[in-house]
């Protein structure tokens, strides 16, 4: 199944810097997947999209259905465009997406949101939290935000119901696990399977992310020139990577 931009929305991407030269990866390796989604209030609505990486596509699509299936209510479903690239217009909207090409909150690390590879769900009421560990204060993302700080509490939109879907479907990495930050609302792949699927053809791609899935779902791998040395071992063969490090990444 194919998830193709358009001319149109690459233009918009672009112009509003949600990808812009230095991304990870090509625009042409990003995809649009159509969302259907239920609302707070019950209601469906059939103009949502969220773009990705291509490889991870049909994952995501197969997200979404599970999360409509299941009536989990989701306030929007937008590209970051419609937000002029700001991450925290975004999340202040309580949006839910995943392509953003942007660096970590306060570092110079690209986010794995940079790599299409993450998706962030209803982040008014699972927030992002930064601790300044001198002063021992929190800074909470979006500010409003802090009503849902309570995780006890558990109210509609709230993730951790749904956080052994997004595991189960590749998504293994859940934010609300860090001690600092703590990012609720965020679910990604690990950095170094994402930099493998950024290089990596689409069809090889989807190869990899499918092992991956079938491995149990990797919490863990090297990253960066690490990761490229083990990949050389292997003769750039990361399928043979993944199988061989199997019990030590999952």
């Amino acid at each position: 199944m194919d998830f193709p931009l358009g001319d149109e929305l690459k233009t918009s991407m672009v112009a509003t810097g949600v990808w812009q030269e230095g991304a990870p990866l090509p625009i042409e390796r990003l995809a649009r997947v159509p969302v259907t989604y239920v609302d707070f209030d019950g209601l469906v609505h059939d103009d949502g999209e969220i773009i990705v990486m291509d490889v991870i596509a049909e994952a995501v699509a197969a997200l979404f259905e599970r999360l409509r299936s299941l009536e989990f209510p989701l306030a929007s479903v937008r590209g970051l465009h419609h937000y002029g690239g700001s991450d925290d217009a975004s999340m202040a909207d309580n949006n839910s997406s995943s392509f953003n090409c942007r660096h970590v909150e306060g570092s110079s690390t690209l986010s794995l949101n940079a790599y299409g590879v993450a998706i962030d769900i209803n982040p008014l009421y699972n927030p992002f939290v930064v601790f300044d560990e001198p002063a021992g204060k929190a800074r909470i993302f979006p500010s409003a935000g802090w009503r849902y700080m309570n995780r006890r509490l558990q109210r509609p939109g709230m993730v951790e119901k749904i956080a052994p879907i997004l595991d189960e479907l590749g998504f293994s990495i859940w934010g609300g696990d860090w001690t600092t930050p703590i990012d609720y609302h965020h679910f990604q792949v690990p950095r170094g399977l994402a930099e493998l699927l950024a290089g990596s053809s689409l069809a090889e791609g989807r190869r990899l992310f499918d092992l991956a899935r079938c491995l149990g779902g990797l919490k863990s791998m090297p990253s960066g020139e690490p990761l490229q040395a083990s990949l050389s071992a292997f003769d750039g063969d990361g399928c043979a990577l993944l199988k061989a490090n199997a019990e030590s990444w999952c």
